[in-house]
């Protein structure tokens, strides 16, 4: 197979919660010496499609939740591998949840992992976190970044009392919402400063966020 098989591979046996398939196709990719970030990437579109098809009903909560466990299987995976693998240019504090009404975290924790490889503080508020504590924490950690997760398209209204919030409390650092189902049109709706559906480009815009602060403290 070529590398549009093997990433459709993966892809569709996350995406049809074939579990035992999945974490076949990482183990072969790793010993091929595939990127671990791209297989992630790979999971990350699977993952998106199993979010879909909840949104259609065609999936229960059962099947976020086997989602779930099939792509908690895969990070330990890919964990170690990742850990030797990348090192941050750039390191900053950033206080990170999901938002209030969601419970989902799978999408945050990557991010999580991820930005703690590349030598970010992170202080990870968990799931249905209320715009309250996102605001208190901001205020008691004093981030360089504040990240709001959501994975469906009713943490939208979360996002946004959210950010009100933070900005009303005078927190005027970039504010990023990560979520599969998000584009510019919900960036602009919830008042954020960025947006992400994909981990790996949530970290390098991280990255981005964080050098330019270093050169305007520095100016």
């Amino acid at each position: 197979m070529n590398n549009t098989d093997i990433s459709a591979t993966l892809i569709a046996a996350i995406a049809d919660l074939q579990e035992e398939t999945a974490l076949a196709l990482v183990h072969q990719r790793l010993e091929a010496g595939d990127d671990s970030l791209l297989i992630i990437e790979d999971c990350q579109e699977g993952m998106r499609q199993v979010g879909v098809r909840y949104e259609r009903n065609e999936y229960y909560l059962a099947g976020l939740i086997m989602a779930g466990e099939i792509f908690s299987q895969v990070m330990e995976l890919l964990q170690p591998v990742i850990e030797r693998q990348v090192s941050g240019q750039a390191s900053g504090r950033i206080v990170l949840g999901t938002v209030e009404g969601d419970i989902h975290d799978l999408g945050k924790n990557i991010v999580n992992m991820l930005l703690s490889c590349h030598n970010f503080v992170v202080h990870d508020l968990g799931v249905d976190v209320a715009p309250t504590t996102f605001a208190e924490q901001a205020t008691k950690m004093r981030p360089h970044l504040v990240g709001l997760s959501g994975l469906l398209t009713s943490s939208y209204d979360a996002m946004r009392e959210t950010i009100a919030l933070l900005r009303s409390r005078g927190y005027q650092k970039p504010i990023i919402i990560g979520g599969g189902q998000l584009s510019e049109e919900v960036c602009q709706y919830v008042s954020a400063d960025h947006w992400t559906t994909d981990a790996v480009a949530g970290v390098v815009l991280c990255q981005r966020l964080m050098a330019e602060q270093v050169r305007e403290d520095e100016d």
